[in-house]
């Protein structure tokens, strides 16, 4: 990983999950009853006012966009020692709605799918998932009003390239996992699919 991203001592001081060499996890059990998820990980667990939290702020909120490629390529080498995740065929990202994409001027969860494309030699898909409608901040809902705010607000573009596929579904951060659900059941609605998940951060 580029030293000015995160330097050797400090991944090894970093709080790792290790959730991808394990089918059943915290982060799966988030989806028991939900959807069918067939492997679901986070590279760190947030830790408030941590070195976590402090890259994902200066990813998303300081336009540091080579932290959320780096990391994908980080963690696209680690998901690979893993025989749940090496026959992912496509990435495809949590989507922004338009008006907040030019807001912000970028997608982190994209930029984290482009680092995991990157390092695991698959396609991803930056269009797989449209959010057609505009949701007010997820932020002090909880998981039934975030699943409730989210329901119905991605619809899956150019399905028939992801058909019978095995996809990854990326966010940067998973919380009640609402949106991931989401997207999820809309990704599940394409003939063949098994669904996987990925993100940069596991909170709890």
């Amino acid at each position: 990983m580029d030293k000015e991203i995160l330097c050797v001592r400090c991944q090894q001081q970093l709080p790792k999950t290790n959730f991808h060499l394990h089918q059943e996890n915290e982060f799966t059990h988030r989806f028991w009853g939900r959807l069918e998820l067939f492997a679901g990980a986070s590279l760190f667990r947030f830790t408030k006012k941590g070195k976590v939290q402090h890259l994902i702020h200066e990813l998303k909120y300081k336009g540091k966009t080579n932290v959320g490629v780096e990391l994908g390529i980080y963690y696209g080498h680690q998901l690979l020692e893993s025989p749940l995740f090496r026959d992912i065929d496509c990435i495809v990202p949590v989507p922004l709605h338009p008006r907040k994409l030019h807001k912000r001027g970028f997608n982190q969860s994209d930029l984290f799918a482009k680092g995991l494309s990157q390092s695991m030699g698959i396609p991803h898909y930056p269009d797989g998932l449209k959010r057609r409608v505009y949701t007010e901040t997820q932020t002090k809902k909880s998981r039934a009003e975030r699943l409730a705010n989210v329901l119905d607000a991605f619809e899956v573009y150019k399905p028939g390239r992801m058909q019978g596929k095995h996809i990854l579904l990326v966010d940067d951060v998973i919380t009640t996992g609402a949106t991931l659900e989401a997207c999820g059941v809309k990704l599940l609605e394409i003939p063949g699919v098994k669904l996987s998940m990925a993100t940069i951060v596991f909170a709890t």
